[in-house]
This record gives C-alpha cells, sequence and structure tokens, in this order.
C-alpha cells in the first residue's frame, strides 16, 4: 500500500509562498507571467501567492516590461523595507553588530573592542546587548513591543537576531542553544538564553546561534564568490582558523562541530601546542595568533602595543616592503610556511569533500590572501590527489571582512524565506518549515540549485 504524503494544504501553500519569495529575491524583479514557469506554480497559484505576500507588505512593484503585443506587464520583487535583520560577529578581536534591510543593505553597525577582556561570556553578552540596542535604535527598529508572530510582519518589523561565534554550537535539552568554545573558554555557554535575558527586544524575537564559519560560508554562497556551485569549502582564517563545506547545496560545519573545526585538524604530530590544548592543529600554525608567536620565535619583532591585525600588517610590511627595500628573510620564510600549512589544510578539504571551489575569508585570510594565494594553491595541488584537485578552484572570498556578520543576518533570513515570508512562532531551529529539509537547502532550491 503506498504510504501517503504527510505534506498538509498549509504545508503547499508555505512551500508556494517561499518558492515566489525566493525566485524574487535570487533572480530579481520578475512578473506574474514569468513566475510561473520560474517556479512550477500555476497562473492562478502565482496570483494567489502574490495577493498574499503583496497583502503583507513583503512583495511591490518594481517597474514593468514591454510584453509581445499586449498590456505592459508589472514586474514585482521582495520590498527591502518590509523586514529587518540584526548580524552579530563575535570575533576573536571584536563583537561586531549590523542591522540590515531584507536586501541586506546595511543600516546601521557598531563595534566593541575585546581587547583586555578577552571573551569572559557576561562582557561578551554585554557588548552585544549594548550592540542591538544601538543599531535597532539608528536603524528605526522598536524594542519592546511584540510583533506579529504567524503572519507576515509588519512593515520594517524585525524578522530575527542573527549571532555567529568561534566554537561548536549546539542544543541543549530545552532547545536552546548552547556554545562549546574550547579555545575561548566556553563550556556549554546557554548563549541563546543569556542574550534573551539582556537584549530588550519582543519576547517572541527569533535568535538564530551558530558557527562563524558556517555564517560565513552562507554568506559567501548566497552573495559572494560561492554563488551557482553545488560543492564548496569556505574557509575563515582570523585568530584561528575555521571553515564550512557545502556539499550537494547542502551547508555542514554548524550543530556538533563538523568541518566548523577544520583548524583542529591535526598537521604535525606532537607540534606546536594549540590554543585548545592539543598538539599539531593546523591553527597552532596557520591562525593569526599563531603565526604572529612563530614570527616573534624567529626574531620577528611587532610594533609596541600592537593587536593582531597590526602585527599581521607588519610581519606583511616586512616581507614585502614598500620602500623597495630587501625582504626579511625571517618573514619571508615564516609566511611561506603558513602557506604550505594553510595548502596541506585545504588539500584535506579537497580529498575529503571535492569541492569545485574552495575561497579563503576572514579578516586575516583577506589580509594575507593577496601576497600567499598563488603559494596556497601550489601547496594545495602538491599536497592533493589529481583528480578531485583538477576540479576545484581556489580563491578569495568576494565579502570583505564584515562577511560573517552579513552570514549572521541571513541565518534568519533563510529561516524567514523557508517559512514563506512569516515569522517564526516560537523562536526555536529544531522545526523547519519543509519537513526533514534544512532551511539552508530549502533556499538553495528555491534559487534553482539542484
Amino acid at each position: 500500500m503506498a504510504e501517503r504524503s504527510s505534506r498538509t494544504v498549509r504545508d503547499l501553500r508555505v512551500g508556494n509562498r517561499a518558492s515566489v519569495l525566493q525566485r524574487l529575491y535570487f533572480g530579481g524583479p520578475m512578473s506574474r507571467q514569468a513566475l510561473g514557469p520560474a517556479t512550477g506554480l500555476s497562473s492562478g497559484s502565482v496570483s494567489n501567492v502574490v495577493a498574499e505576500l503583496t497583502a503583507d507588505g513583503i512583495l511591490e512593484e518594481a517597474g514593468s516590461v514591454e510584453s509581445d503585443g499586449g498590456r505592459p506587464r508589472t514586474l514585482l520583487r521582495v520590498a527591502p523595507s518590509s523586514g529587518r535583520l540584526i548580524g552579530v560577529d563575535v570575533g576573536e578581536t571584536r563583537v561586531r553588530v549590523e542591522a540590515f534591510d531584507l536586501a541586506l543593505t546595511e543600516l546601521a553597525r557598531t563595534e566593541r573592542p575585546l581587547a583586555d577582556s578577552g571573551h569572559d561570556v557576561e562582557t561578551i553578552v554585554r557588548h552585544i546587548a549594548e550592540g542591538v540596542a544601538e543599531v535597532a535604535a539608528e536603524a528605526g527598529i522598536e524594542r519592546g513591543t511584540p510583533h506579529a508572530a504567524t503572519t507576515g510582519a509588519p512593515r520594517g518589523a524585525l524578522i530575527g537576531v542573527g549571532v555567529g561565534v568561534p566554537g561548536i554550537v549546539d542544543r541543549d535539552d530545552t532547545g536552546g542553544t548552547v556554545v562549546h568554545g574550547q579555545t575561548i573558554g566556553w563550556d556549554a555557554v546557554p548563549l541563546e538564553h543569556m542574550l534573551r535575558e539582556s537584549i530588550r527586544l519582543p519576547a517572541d524575537t527569533a535568535y538564530f546561534v551558530d558557527n562563524g564559519a558556517r555564517a560565513l560560508g552562507q554568506a559567501e554562497m548566497w552573495f559572494g564568490g560561492g554563488r551557482g556551485a553545488r560543492d564548496a569549502a569556505i574557509v575563515l582564517i582570523g585568530s584561528g582558523v575555521g571553515a564550512c563545506v557545502v556539499t550537494g547545496g547542502v551547508i555542514h560545519g554548524g550543530a556538533r562541530g563538523g568541518p566548523a573545526e577544520w583548524g583542529h585538524l591535526t598537521v604535525s604530530v606532537r607540534g606546536r601546542r594549540c590554543r585548545c590544548g592539543a598538539r599539531g592543529c593546523l591553527e597552532a600554525y596557520a591562525g593569526a595568533e599563531a603565526l604572529l608567536a612563530r614570527w616573534q620565535e624567529a626574531g620577528g619583532a611587532l610594533p609596541p602595543g600592537a593587536d593582531e591585525e597590526t602585527g599581521v600588517s607588519a610581519l606583511l610590511a616586512a616581507a614585502h616592503p614598500r620602500d623597495g627595500g630587501a625582504p626579511d628573510p625571517v618573514a619571508v620564510t615564516v609566511l611561506d610556511e603558513t602557506a604550505e600549512y594553510l595548502g596541506a589544510g585545504i588539500s584535506d578539504l579537497v580529498n575529503l569533500f571535492g569541492p569545485e571551489r574552495v575561497l579563503i575569508g576572514g579578516w586575516a585570510g583577506l589580509q594575507l590572501g593577496p601576497h600567499l594565494l598563488p603559494a596556497v594553491r601550489q601547496y594545495a595541488e602538491a599536497y592533493a590527489l589529481r583528480h578531485p584537485a583538477a576540479h576545484a578552484t581556489v580563491d578569495l572570498g568576494q565579502l570583505g571582512p564584515d562577511a560573517v556578520t552579513v552570514g549572521a543576518a541571513t541565518l534568519p533570513l533563510a529561516d524567514f524565506f523557508a517559512r514563506g515570508g512569516r515569522r517564526r512562532a516560537t523562536p526555536s531551529r529544531t522545526e523547519s518549515a519543509t519537513p526533514g529539509v534544512p532551511d539552508w537547502q530549502v533556499v538553495l532550491e528555491g534559487r534553482g540549485v539542484r
């Protein structure tokens, strides 16, 4: 006996709304007539969905185009002003908070450095709460008042807050997000609960906490160098090292770590001590903190009071002097060793997952990349198997040093799209708008990536 489908009429309606939203968002303005073939929906279904989304204030007209012998056809687009998003990057050196409209146009931003406090949890939560309050006020996001939960959000309402963090993101028995950040001293930190207690936003606000490398990867897949790829690896190089992997259009590297903890791959048995406590991790050689430590151990001198970003700039200036002077051989050697470690680490991603694209991002990756990229490519090819290496390209990410913040904002946006333009009724990521299908995959399929 054939098994009956568990999809309900409501599921079908949500799916239809999601298809139209995603096609318009990623495919640009489109007429009702063009939406049918693009989404596979009937003209009647398209008309109904467009009417609903327009009534919710999510769609708006975007001009018109001439048709063959008929009246001009009205173009539709997702209204940028129909929602607000907040993205938070809990980095190694600072907390960055940004507010965006639905088109991911920046509306406000603020940063809090982490010089002396390190990653003290209470300090991080306070920085996030203060940052959210600041950007919410500047972007005109109302705080402390409830929004519609199960219907289309009021025009300009906050869709959700996304937070990218270092470490492994998991869930506790109550469904709340907890973070295991071994390198920063976090052990099952109930970050979502702490944020809800500290941030003055409506009680039904959805929070999405995920690994920073995964957030970076999602941003690059949507808007950067990963567009159109089915299989990719996105590498984040900051103080530490992380990565996310996309296979078959599905992103990995979030819950329970996965490839996000690529930086703790062993590259040298009984090697240098890593911040995680183990020996020989890739991060102990390729992260900015370790890179500067290795340079100093070899005789390099950091500028007095230099932070990591200033230190990396000084190292690059020593190896590539702009005044035409002779390069510092110690700095050159340290950078070449770093390129080899990164190339070897990337070769492992190539051998294991066979990505068509490898993208290097993160503030240190983008700072080092223009100088190291040719050598990284050579070492990655030398260490990888010939067949997968022949199908992989290694390039820099395209979204700049703010990519993790943008990626964090895409976390609530992906959920919003997967739910057909409706805000989450209950703040839990354990539920998916399409049963059994991750939000990321639903959105990729809406872009026509299959």
